[in-house]
């Protein structure tokens, strides 16, 4: 008797709260407590028990997390039982400016100078006194994941623990150290081999050679990791170390190896090393031992040291509608932050979300789902990624990211990880900030998407062939627009990098009224159809513009690419709705035939032309136009563009640029770009998470 009126005590104020829809939890709380706000809930789980058994409510239901750390050992998990309505959404929300962090890794205590000798003798002279370590089984800690090849092409499932300090992570003892490489010297005898591309690429499945006997100095090589740059500037991978060679200096890793093999001169380095444990900021973990150690960048008591261990996302949305996380912290998990899948109308708001294993926000399927004013910071692979929509119907998915700052996204998997990732029908980036990125900012496929109003630089920080906003391959993604952006200073490897990179023939975007500043290739058009170059101002790039005809190349590279791949592509959507849609794609018909026609195969395949580009009212001071590669200028459209060798053709303050009054280009027909729109928005929600950040 006494058990049940104790529980009918608990449903009694439960429902009370309920009433006023509003629930309470603290880590200081208890879950027999009834969820109020002298005696909040401890979890979160209890907690969504309350909101599933509420009253039904004619205003927003609120859960308020009181600050602290909620330390995470699986997924919070919300489905249709959690959700809300349009009028009455269910708000996960931190308390005021409280500082509330959903944490999945542990706070690691207990360090104390390396005394091993055995230890220390493997380490330069020069680290000792400086080289911390702490027993992770002494702190309940057993579970360190696993090392997994991941990279281009490689899946993004969680991999191993990871150490931060002071809310940054470190590095795993290298060599060479971070900023260095080794070169791929070549191949044993016999198993190398002339490319295509004029280089020496290994017949041998993983394996290469090295120079120079850094390796000797290491005792234990069973778990020696190597990452590289294999082939391609634009292709990385981590891969484990099956055999080490020293008297041959030959590497051969264990599969799947480097996907388009090895090719000679190509950068890498050694990882997972204790001996390389050799400058502030680096740490090893002995998994035999359980051991972990440490040279910390600063005095360990001056700041937090954390390891990862959670191998899920912090939260997943299972077809929930209408639920918004609002001003949290989201912390080391190996997995993604957060994750939601089917479902409409969810919103991720004012969060930041840092030191993650994989992504910081993935979104698929359902519709009209949102991330807005949060901070993404310090990823594994990428920041957000949407998608959503029909490409057979053309439905708009309606995911959007907006007034979000995004910093050091693909630390670990690099290439093809943006700072947002769009694919589908309908989606849209606005008003973010992307900066310090390996490869490349906003990746978008399909149809109707909406990039504008973003600012981004210092990007290709380690990568070539890359553009701050790339899409590429394919006829039918039409329908995209990209306006009102500014793009600077990015960086960029052998080939470079490029502002907005049109890829492998993809083709029908506007391009309007962006801003490009010291970028290698501003405007690449690559070998593509039905672009519109219009309104940008290009100051001092190399050039502003540049074209070409790649789709009419009669190598087998090329031709295999735009008569088979391309005509699949085209095939895989309904034909009708897209030439209703998109008119110009109707004369793609003279090339390859029309739909349900006679196709053109065979030695009648002539190749596809960039035809219908139009590059008109653009502004450039310094290299305007280049084409090349089967292309000529007169195959374009170009037209009412004002250039200039003189720098006073533009009018630069506090880093923002405008045309002179009295330009030239204003009879043109040259209109405004709204600069001071373009980035940030600093609102309410970005102030408040500067404050608890």
């Amino acid at each position: 008797m006494r058990i049940r009126r104790i529980i009918w005590m608990i449903a009694a104020s439960t429902a009370a709260v309920s009433a006023r829809g509003d629930f309470y939890v603290s880590p200081k709380g208890s879950d027999s407590n009834p969820g109020t706000k002298g005696k909040p809930f401890a979890t979160l789980e209890r907690a969504r028990e309350a909101v599933r058994a509420r009253e039904e409510a004619s205003g927003e239901v609120t859960v308020w997390l009181r600050g602290g750390d909620y330390l995470r050992t699986h997924a919070l998990e919300l489905s249709a039982a959690d959700s809300g309505s349009a009028g009455a959404p269910v708000v996960w929300s931190a308390y005021r400016n409280e500082r509330v962090r959903l944490l999945g890794g542990q706070v690691l205590t207990g360090f104390e100078a390396l005394t091993d000798g055995g230890v220390l003798s493997r380490l330069d002279e020069s680290t000792h006194g400086r080289v911390l370590q702490v027993d992770l089984r002494r702190l309940g800690i057993n579970g360190f994941g696993e090392m997994k090849s991941r990279g281009f092409a490689r899946p993004t499932t969680p991999s191993h623990c990871e150490l931060f300090f002071n809310h940054r992570p470190m590095t795993l003892a290298r060599w060479p150290n971070e900023g260095a490489s080794e070169k791929i010297s070549g191949f044993p005898k016999g198993l190398g081999r002339d490319d295509d591309h004029g280089g020496s690429i290994g017949d041998l499945p993983g394996g290469f050679l090295f120079s120079g006997d850094r390796p000797r100095r290491w005792r234990d090589t069973s778990d020696l990791w190597v990452h590289g740059y294999w082939a391609y500037d634009w292709a990385n991978s981590y891969e484990r170390v099956a055999k080490l060679d020293l008297d041959r200096r030959f590497i051969q890793t264990a599969p799947p190896h480097g996907l388009y093999g090895f090719r000679a001169g190509q950068r890498f380095h050694f990882l997972n090393v204790l001996e390389e444990l050799d400058q502030p900021g680096e740490w090893f973990l002995d998994r035999a031992t359980g051991r972990l150690y440490f040279w910390p960048p600063a005095p360990i008591g001056s700041g937090e040291a954390l390891l990862s261990l959670l191998d899920q996302p912090m939260v997943r949305m299972t077809g929930a509608a209408f639920v918004t996380l609002r001003g949290l912290i989201i912390e080391a998990t190996r997995g993604n932050g957060i994750e939601i899948s089917g479902g409409h109308g969810n919103r991720v708001e004012g969060c930041l979300l840092r030191n993650l294993g994989n992504g910081g926000v993935s979104i698929s399927g359902g519709t009209n789902h949102g991330v807005a004013g949060c901070d993404i910071f310090e990823t594994g692979d990428g920041g957000v990624s949407l998608s959503g929509g029909d490409r057979q119907t053309l439905a708009p998915g309606g995911h959007f990211v907006e007034n979000c700052h995004f910093q050091r996204q693909g630390r670990w998997s690099k290439c093809y990880v943006p700072g947002v990732m769009m694919s589908g029908v309908g989606q849209r980036a606005s008003h973010n900030l992307i900066q310090e990125h390996p490869h490349c900012a906003i990746l978008f496929n399909g149809n109707d998407h909406l990039i504008e109003f973003n600012d981004i630089h210092h990007i290709a920080l380690e990568t070539g062939d890359v553009g701050a906003i790339y899409t590429g391959r394919d006829y039918s993604f039409r329908g995209n627009r990209i306006r009102h952006n500014y793009i600077h200073e990015t960086g960029g490897v052998g080939m470079g990098s490029m502002g907005v990179y049109m890829d492998d023939c993809v083709s029908g975007t506007e391009i309007y009224g962006n801003v490009f500043y010291k970028v290698h290739w501003a405007m690449f058009i690559g070998g593509g159809r039905d672009h519109r170059v219009e309104n940008n101002l290009f100051v001092d790039c190399d050039p502003a513009v540049r074209a070409d005809g790649r789709g009419l190349d009669r190598s087998p590279v090329w031709r295999n690419m735009v008569n088979d791949y391309m005509r699949q592509q085209l095939a895989a959507v309904p034909a009708a709705l897209y030439r209703e849609r998109y008119p110009a794609m109707k004369s793609l018909d003279a090339f390859y035939g029309p739909p349900g026609g006679p196709a053109i195969t065979g030695d009648a395949f002539a190749g596809v032309p960039p035809g219908g580009n139009s590059i008109v009212r653009n502004v450039c001071y310094g290299k305007w136009l280049d084409t090349g590669w089967h292309a000529k200028q007169e195959d374009f459209e170009v037209r009412d563009n004002f250039t200039a060798q003189d720098p006073s053709v533009v009018v630069s303050t506090a880093g923002r640029f405008k045309l002179p009054k009295d330009s030239p280009a204003w009879k043109l027909g040259f209109r405004p770009i709204p600069f001071e729109q373009i980035g940030l928005r600093h609102d309410a929600t970005r102030r408040r998470l500067a404050k608890v950040r």
